[in-house]
């Protein structure tokens, strides 16, 4: 990697303030490369050394921009109370500075930390405001990123907003994302766009249009190299391709998709991991591989400790799978149920929370509890409703003549 050479001959060469500061850079230049590659131990001991030389050089610039790239690393290691606190030291030194570029990087990079923790308001309200104290003339700025803050930002702000079922604001920014991204021509950049117009789609019931942006986000992925995203677009892709009934295929991907999760694993990326589990553990439900369902859903949950957001799609699939025909347990599917509401409910995870009603309907019409079925499945029908949910509006309209 020349990168790792570039290092090496500046190490080799006498020490003094320039060589130092050459040292610095290289490695914040090193940074996104070994995150794409999903290197994520290898990029926090790079940014360590890069924080004692921003000591040593005694540059408050260079703490401010090392502190904004430890809070990414903290948060994708699972570490919210680290990457807090670097955010916040990154943060209080662009104030201090009056450092617009710091302040946008520390915020965008901030909503990592957020959208694991199930804060999404939080998330669409640093966004936005990030967004709108972007110079136009910054656009396609990367801020030392993987991909311009235009692009990451309305990415990280669709896939909040489609959290809490603000499926017409997503779609606008979506859409944004999408055109911004394309001039770019750069991988990562188009998956960034390629994964939040996925989950909208999927989360909204349209299976085709998501299976066409998931397909892209694969190639794009496969073709740049970005293996970071490849769990991710593999995991949604096989619940999508099991979802339209092509179960062949489907468990080719749910196969790849684990094996990929256990390599990302072992790097100690923990960030949203619960999240493909819970893709990979619905793909094996909607092809009736139960044991596999459950064994996935309990990795979901396993993996989310520190992320409630996740932990609530996953005791939801756990609560489909107890409720299953086959395997029908009302008392478990109950709880799991109720679980992932008290997640759910105070984040505003709307679409969960409807899905979580119509679970409760079906189990209480099977147990003869007309009355509560009937209270739950009312609920879930007008959720969907009001958020132009139209698949599983059609889903409820079938269960009911049923």
């Amino acid at each position: 990697m020349w990168f790792e050479q570039a290092l090496g001959v500046v190490e080799a060469l006498p020490e003094s303030q320039s060589t130092l500061a050459q040292g610095f850079d290289i490695r914040l230049e090193l940074r996104p490369v070994l995150l794409e590659l999903g290197a994520i131990r290898q990029t926090l001991e790079r940014l360590r050394e890069a924080e004692r030389l921003a000591e040593r050089l005694n540059d408050d610039r260079r703490r401010g921009r090392v502190c904004a790239f430890l809070l990414t690393s903290h948060a994708l290691l699972g570490e919210p109370d680290e990457a807090l606190v670097t955010g916040t030291r990154a943060l209080e030194i662009a104030g201090r500075l009056g450092d617009l570029r710091l302040r946008i990087l520390a915020t965008s990079n901030l909503v990592q930390m957020y959208y694991p923790g199930g804060e999404y308001e939080r998330a669409v309200e640093l966004t936005t405001d990030n967004l709108a104290a972007l110079p136009a003339d910054w656009v396609y700025d990367y801020f030392e990123r993987g991909a311009p803050i235009s692009v990451l930002d309305r990415a990280w702000l669709v896939m909040s907003l489609v959290q809490m079922g603000r499926f017409a604001e997503a779609t606008e920014y979506e859409a944004e994302a999408t055109r911004l991204s394309k001039p770019t021509e750069r991988a990562f950049t188009l998956c960034m766009a390629h994964w939040a117009a996925g989950w909208l789609h999927l989360v909204k019931g349209d299976w085709a249009k998501a299976r066409s942006r998931l397909e892209h986000w694969i190639a794009v992925a496969r073709t740049g190299n970005v293996v970071v995203h490849l769990p991710w677009a593999i995991a949604f892709s096989a619940w999508v391709l099991a979802q339209l009934g092509e179960a062949s295929e489907a468990l080719n991907r749910l196969q790849e998709g684990e094996q990929l999760l256990e390599r990302q694993a072992a790097s100690g990326w923990v960030a949203g991991r619960g999240w493909a589990y819970h893709a990979l553990g619905n793909t094996c439900l909607l092809l009736d591989r139960l044991d596999e369902a459950r064994r996935l859903g309990d990795r979901a949950v396993e993996s989310s400790p520190r992320q409630p957001g996740f932990a609530a799609l996953a005791l939801h699939l756990l609560g489909d799978i107890a409720t299953h025909p086959d395997r029908f347990d009302a008392e478990s599917g109950k709880a799991y149920y109720e679980q992932a509401l008290a997640l759910a409910e105070p984040r505003g995870m709307r679409p969960l929370v409807a899905h979580c009603h119509l679970g409760l309907g079906k189990l209480y019409r099977r147990t003869g509890k007309r009355e509560q079925a009937q209270e739950h499945l009312t609920t879930a029908t007008t959720m969907y409703r009001e958020m132009g949910m139209t698949y599983w509006l059609e889903k409820m309209r079938q269960f009911e003549t049923t």
